[in-house]
């Protein structure tokens, strides 16, 4: 077994992600043990405390996907209890979350991103949905892509082509969120690229190209659904497309404040690389890119794991338990 002592893989939580979190957390605390690594499964619930006060982990691999798992407000309580974790700090991690606020980031910092409004539902409800969208579609044009402003795995968001879908979109996506981030929609190449860094400043692992079949959108059962979507690793891109989508990765990284991994979505249309938005706790499930992405790297899940959470012990000056 290794060295490191016992750790913890937070997965679960209680947002509409939990299902897609539990597997992410099973994959990695196999991947773990496999790597010689006493790794245990615990959610984020009233019993989460207790225990950590009670056997304090050596360090936290959070895998709680969407609210509360990145939003930072699970790692607040972690660094509340002095438990180091692998991952993005707690302030770093609500700017990604927030899709504008990232935008925004990206934006001044020179990346491409679609032309967006951000609009509460209150907006909506106090000045007449039908005036609203008009003034949208007028301002952005059609299609259009609507997503929860905070959120993730494609719950509630929508492609929409004509004007008459809006509403039923609208309604949708706030099933998922109070706030609606409404963008061009962007056609072309849909590439994921995770960020990895283990000690020598982030690196771009290898861009995932991602095609859902059919030509359908790569929503959540595209995403969780094996063989609903092609993946090609690395992605048949060009190699200066290629080295332009590891730079954009790599600028989110940086520019968010972002630590250890992340994964950042993004679409390669014509000369332009536009930036969507980036996660701070990648899926691990069996059909997530990011493993995808390690395996064309040469890197072994469980090995990459154990290595970040050697990171996250040595960063916070604690010995190995």
């Amino acid at each position: 077994m290794s060295d490191l002592g016992h750790v913890l893989v937070l997965a679960g939580g209680l947002s509409a992600e939990r299902a897609v979190s539990l597997r992410s957390g099973d994959r990695i605390r196999d991947a773990l043990c496999d790597a010689g690594v006493e790794a245990v499964i615990a959610d984020a619930d009233a019993a989460l405390i207790p225990a950590i006060t009670a056997d304090p982990p050596a360090a936290v691999f959070p895998a709680i996907h969407g609210a509360c798992g990145e939003d930072g407000s699970i790692r607040e309580v972690l660094a509340l209890l002095d438990v180091p974790y692998v991952g993005s700090t707690a302030s770093a991690s609500r700017s990604a979350y927030d899709k504008p606020t990232a935008k925004a980031v990206l934006g001044a910092a020179g990346v491409c991103t679609p032309a967006s409004v951000t609009l509460p539902r209150e907006t909506f409800h106090d000045l007449g949905a039908g005036a609203v969208l008009e003034r949208v579609v007028a301002r952005l044009g059609l299609p259009l892509f609507i997503k929860p402003a905070r959120g993730g795995s494609a719950l509630g968001a929508t492609r929409v082509l004509t004007e008459a879908e809006l509403p039923n979109a609208m309604m949708g996506c706030f099933g998922y969120g109070d706030t609606a981030l409404v963008e061009q929609y962007v056609s072309g190449t849909e590439v994921a690229v995770s960020v990895l860094d283990l000690g020598d400043g982030p690196q771009a692992l290898p861009a995932v190209e991602i095609q859902p079949v059919g030509g359908g959108s790569y929503d959540y059962a595209a995403r969780y659904t094996a063989g609903q979507t092609e993946f090609y690793t690395p992605a048949r891109l060009p190699a200066d497309v290629a080295a332009q989508v590891a730079g954009v990765a790599v600028t989110a990284h940086r520019v968010l404040g972002l630590r250890d991994l992340s994964r950042t979505d993004l679409i390669v249309s014509g000369d332009d690389v536009f930036f969507l938005e980036v996660n701070v706790a990648p899926g691990m499930t069996e059909t997530s890119t990011l493993p995808m992405a390690l395996a064309a790297a040469g890197l072994d899940l469980g090995v990459t794991c154990r290595e970040l959470l050697l990171r996250a012990v040595a960063r916070a000056g604690l010995p190995w338990r």
